[in-house]
């Protein structure tokens, strides 16, 4: 790495204030702070010694998404192997996948790094590690039928209106990668939602589990009306099933939550929230429900969870350091509150029935009220012991 060295450092004089590259130095400086530990070390204390920043944070959260990758990218074939009646193989499946997934990927990445760089010299600040996040994050949030245009588009809303007029990394109020998603769902519906956005496959349809809970007849069996359409809770948790490209399987999520809990970096009290709030809601709503109730009213819960992207923005996206609940009482409401609401919209408003994508962006702008009356209900619970306490002492005194 040497040779490396030695040419980032002659390079960068012409970058730093007073050379002919100026206005680029933050372009510069993210490349070396990507490929060197960054060389500016702090004057005088206070000092801190850790050994977590944010450029290993992000890389960790991107490492804890390489099962959900790897399983999106073979799945896509899987699919259209599946959709053209061809036998399975699954160096041919994901040769096919990779060729559809990485042009996705790479518009993410490139679309929303002009950007970040873009902000980054006008502002004269660094270029953060977030976009490491939140393009891979994004770019598992879409069909694999997405047109390159709308990627590129969604993620542009995503970073320039949902972060960067915010401020930048840290800044954001909703998480970036949900927004574009969001963006791109309302303005282009045709391709974010329906039979044929799921299976990349010219002219061929294929409804995903949640679209065929909507065909369901009151007073059905909700279990069974998934079989009858090909549909168990096995292949659903698995993920070979249509759907968006990180979020069909719910193993790999799994095994992305076990290496963040065991590194430290997403909060468990979200994750725990979300899944209790969900199992909560569901069975309050099917012990409620009557015979000729609707059919999405006696889903069991671990049905729920294996439908949709829940799992996979449960684990995620909810976690998101910046844009969710930061105090720890909080967190559980937080995390309550979404998997209680998801259930919710998806049982009683069957028409949009993928609600993990609008309810965690609702909990996200909820987020700052929800730790602003946990600090007050803290405050004035420490006020009141702090009066009694002085009470006794003067009481004890005057005895």
């Amino acid at each position: 790495m040497e040779p490396l060295r030695s040419l980032m450092d002659k390079m960068g004089r012409h970058f730093r204030p007073g050379g002919k590259l100026e206005k680029l130095y933050p372009l510069f400086e993210a490349t070396d702070a990507f490929l060197f530990t960054p060389g500016t070390r702090t004057a005088r204390a206070p000092f801190v010694r850790d050994a977590v920043d944010l450029k290993r944070v992000m890389a960790l959260v991107v490492v804890a998404l390489v099962p959900a990758t790897l399983f999106g990218v073979f799945n896509i074939g899987y699919q259209a192997q599946t959709a053209l009646g061809l036998a399975h193989h699954w160096l041919d499946a994901a040769t096919r996948g990779l060729q559809i997934f990485l042009p996705i990927l790479l518009v993410s990445y490139l679309v929303g790094g002009f950007w970040e760089v873009l902000f980054a010299c006008v502002r004269k600040h660094e270029v953060n590690e977030g976009l490491l996040v939140t393009g891979i994050l994004y770019a598992l949030t879409l069909p694999p039928t997405i047109p390159l245009w709308q990627a590129a588009l969604g993620i542009s809303f995503g970073v320039v209106f949902a972060k960067e007029i915010f401020g930048g990394t840290g800044f954001n109020f909703v998480n970036p990668a949900l927004a574009g998603r969001a963006f791109l769902f309302f303005s282009y519906p045709g391709q974010m939602s329906g039979d044929a956005a799921w299976v990349a496959v010219d002219g061929v349809a294929h409804a995903t589990p949640l679209a065929v809970m909507r065909t369901a007849a009151a007073g059905a069996s909700a279990t069974d009306h998934l079989a009858a359409a090909g549909y168990n809770w096995s292949n659903m948790f698995l993920g070979l099933i249509p759907g968006s490209i990180g979020e069909t399987s719910k193993l790999a999520c799994l095994l992305g939550l076990v290496f963040l809990l065991i590194v430290g970096v997403a909060s468990w009290r979200i994750i725990v929230g979300c899944f209790a709030g969900m199992a909560f809601m569901s069975a309050l709503i099917m012990c409620w429900a009557g015979p000729s109730a609707p059919a999405y009213f006696t889903l069991p819960p671990h049905w729920h969870m294996v439908m949709g992207g829940f799992a996979f923005g449960a684990i995620f996206m909810a976690t998101d350091p910046v844009s969710a609940a930061a105090t720890n009482l909080g967190r559980w409401i937080y995390g309550l509150m979404i998997g209680a609401l998801v259930v919710v919209v998806r049982v009683f408003n069957p028409a949009y029935a993928e609600a993990t994508m609008l309810v965690i962006l609702l909990m996200n702008v909820l987020a700052p009220l929800i730790d602003y009356c946990m600090v007050e209900a803290h405050v004035a619970w420490r006020t009141k012991r702090l009066a009694a306490v002085k009470a006794g002492q003067r009481r004890d005194g005057a005895t």
